[in-house]
């Protein structure tokens, strides 16, 4: 699910910041701690998924450097061992002669999400909020349909030029792409409702089948759990209703 790998990228030059440091794979922290040494000054996280977070820990004990985040939400896939010194709330800002690395809260994801806003370069690294060649899972309790797609409205308000995901490589015409996952996840969100109204009352092995009928199977179970908080999302709107005791679904019509 990660691609090629976790990116990590190091802002400045006489002071730096670590910017989402990765898993604990030795060989690549020994390759941070050669780019960076004892000019890293600041470890920050967009996240603490396992595949985001785990390596701070060996650059600050080595470095000194102080991490910045905000702490794992729930247990689910997440790096317990993440302990920031600083822990971020929305619109915080990290300054340094060289740089203006904005905070901005965007849960949905995970509700411990944060994408920074490279306020000289127009550049936002966006962790797993925004990947390069596909979209993200969204995974409930933590992973929040709503939440995910008004914190993909809410970077509209920025002035965007490049994206750097946490994956793939940096793109372009942020505007458009933020404009596309909108509508992506609506037009999923339709299908969904497009499934229920022709099965019926539906348990998610049922449903994904039709929902994602243009993904691999292969991926289907990783695709439940995204439908999962469209489900959820409408079941908050009052337009969806669950049955818990055989876990299916059904439309609620007015």
């Amino acid at each position: 699910m990660t691609g090629a790998g976790t990116n990590t990228y190091l802002l400045g030059d006489e002071q730096v910041a670590v910017l989402d440091p990765g898993p604990a794979i030795p060989s690549h922290i020994d390759a941070i701690l050669e780019a960076g040494g004892d000019r890293i000054k600041w470890v920050v996280c967009t996240h603490t998924h396992v595949d985001h977070s785990p390596a701070w820990k060996a650059i600050a004990e080595a470095t000194g450097a102080k991490p910045l985040g905000m702490s794992p939400g729930d247990n689910m896939f997440q790096d317990e061992t993440f302990k920031p010194i600083w822990e971020l709330e929305h619109d915080d800002v990290l300054r340094s002669d060289e740089f203006t690395l904005r905070a901005i809260h965007t849960p949905g994801h995970v509700s411990n999400h944060f994408c920074f806003f490279l306020e000289e370069e127009r550049m936002l690294f966006a962790g797993d909020h925004i990947m390069n060649g596909s979209t993200v899972v969204i995974v409930p309790p933590s992973g929040d349909m709503k939440a995910y797609i008004e914190s993909l409205q809410l970077l509209l308000r920025y002035d965007l030029h490049l994206i750097a995901p946490g994956h793939g490589e940096v793109m372009e015409d942020s505007r458009a792409i933020v404009d596309w996952l909108v509508n992506h996840r609506l037009q999923r969100e339709a299908k969904v409702i497009k499934g229920l109204q022709s099965i019926g009352r539906a348990g998610l092995d049922t449903l994904v089948k039709v929902v994602y009928d243009d993904v691999d199977e292969g991926l289907h179970e990783m695709a439940k759990l995204s439908m999962s908080a469209h489900l959820i999302k409408l079941h908050h709107e009052n337009r969806a209703l669950q049955h818990p005791e055989d876990d299916t679904w059904e439309l609620i019509t007015l």
